[in-house]
């Protein structure tokens, strides 16, 4: 085996945050809610056996104060945070990173040639364990496919002690191993297709798919499928991506804690909600060419018509200014609200995005006011970034909004917010 990709990830991140700073949850069953409190998004392990992946809250509330389950909702700045933190300290180990999601992260160990993987592995563990106070496993392999597997090997088999190395296995030792794992256990397998898998092809396994015809099955179904078979046979052929890649898309949109009616309360989410893309704009770099934004009901409101629309305006300049952008989006915002409905969620789109500094502007466009609205935009978000977010903001944004995400159970932003650091008496 030439490669050696390890995989990271917390185990039950959003509730394993939860008790870095609330030792009482420890031991005890946690559920982590979704926006609004809709559904259940992470669980700790004394929970999955009571509450499914995904399930409504409002069907299990009751269920959760009978058997004492802990409900919490999400702390996104915390979690950020967090993630943050653990991938600072996973970059101290391999240069060569791929920050996959919040909780996920890729390594490349493939040169570190004379030094035992497993106990590399568990250097890592007790790292960010000692530092974060977050519980990791971590699964290495030839191929990123194979790094998941073994990821979930470590975290699920007790054996592996939170660590599974698949190049340290001999081939007859892999294969027992890959025909233990469902097929819907592999990375990028997911119900519907293993459901085909199973019923079409008689492919029930890791290793029944590991086993399989690349070029059959890519015949069939797609080239995906094919690049997942040769990955479960070694050939690594998803590379780790380049660190900070610009986003072609910046979205940003939320559910209503309450349904909203009146003009007035849209406008204030959807600056807010361009508000907060811009930033991510500036952040890497770029300048978005478009603006899109949508609202629509409820689909489940009783009694009630649906009403969903969206609409796009081009700029004649691209810009990253986000007076610019909000006034955009306002205007494309009057051309979709209809009075008289109740409103469950809205969100706005960054589009045609492109570096800044290859942008050609318009040759008619004043200069000064362009230097004028750099400077503006450095100073709102050095201000922010040092004193607290929305620190400066449009007044457009709103400062009560009552229809902000409903979050009855969150708990203090500990690491983010210095009226809520945690204090011990």
């Amino acid at each position: 085996m030439s490669r050696s990709i390890a995989l990271i990830d917390v185990n039950n991140f959003y509730v394993s945050c939860e008790r870095v700073f609330n030792p009482k949850l420890v031991g005890k069953p946690v559920v982590v809610l979704s926006n609004n409190d809709g559904c259940v998004i992470s669980r700790s392990n004394e929970a999955k056996d009571d509450i499914p992946m995904g399930a409504s809250w409002f069907k299990y509330k009751d269920f959760a104060k009978q058997h004492d389950i802990t409900a919490l909702s999400s702390n996104y700045a915390l979690y950020a945070d967090m993630s943050n933190r653990v991938m600072r300290i996973l970059n101290q180990f391999s240069l060569e990173q791929e920050i996959y999601s919040i909780d996920e992260c890729f390594l490349d160990l493939s040169s570190f040639k004379r030094i035992d993987l497993l106990d590399y592995g568990q250097q890592i563990r007790l790292r960010i364990g000692k530092s974060t106070g977050l519980p990791v496993s971590v699964g290495i392999g030839a191929s990123k496919t194979l790094a998941k597997l073994a990821n979930h090997c470590a975290k699920k088999n007790a054996e592996f002690a939170g660590v599974c190395n698949f190049n340290q296995l001999n081939s007859t030792q892999l294969n027992r191993l890959l025909s233990s794992l469902e097929v819907q256990n592999v990375w990028g397998i997911g119900r519907k297709l293993a459901a085909k898998l199973k019923n079409d092809r008689n492919i029930h396994t890791a290793l029944d798919l590991k086993q399989a015809n690349p070029d059959t099955l890519r015949r069939v179904y797609s080239v995906v499928i094919e690049k997942t078979i040769r990955e479960l046979n070694g050939i690594a052929c998803i590379e780790l991506e380049e660190p900070g890649l610009a986003k072609k898309q910046i979205i940003n949109s939320r559910s209503f804690g309450i349904p909203v009616t009146d003009i007035h309360s849209l406008t204030e989410a959807v600056s807010f909600y361009i508000s907060r893309a811009a930033v991510k704009l500036r952040q890497q770099q770029s300048v978005a060419g478009m603006v899109h934004v949508y609202i629509q009901t409820s689909r489940y409101r009783t009694g009630k018509n649906f009403y969903s629309n969206s609409y796009t305006v081009p700029l004649p300049n691209a810009t990253d200014d986000t007076r610019v952008l909000t006034k955009s989006a306002l205007m494309a915002l009057q051309q979709i609200y209809r009075p008289g409905f109740y409103y469950a969620k809205a969100g706005v789109m960054l589009t045609a995005i492109q570096p800044k500094n290859g942008y050609q502007p318009d040759m008619f466009a004043a200069q000064e006011d362009s230097v004028k609205s750099d400077q503006l935009m450095i100073v709102m978000d050095v201000i922010n970034g040092s004193m607290g977010r929305e620190t400066l903001r449009l007044a457009r944004q709103g400062f009560k909004r009552p229809w902000a995400m409903k979050q009855d159970s969150k708990s203090p932003s500990y690491t983010t917010n210095w009226k809520e650091v945690l204090s011990v008496n």
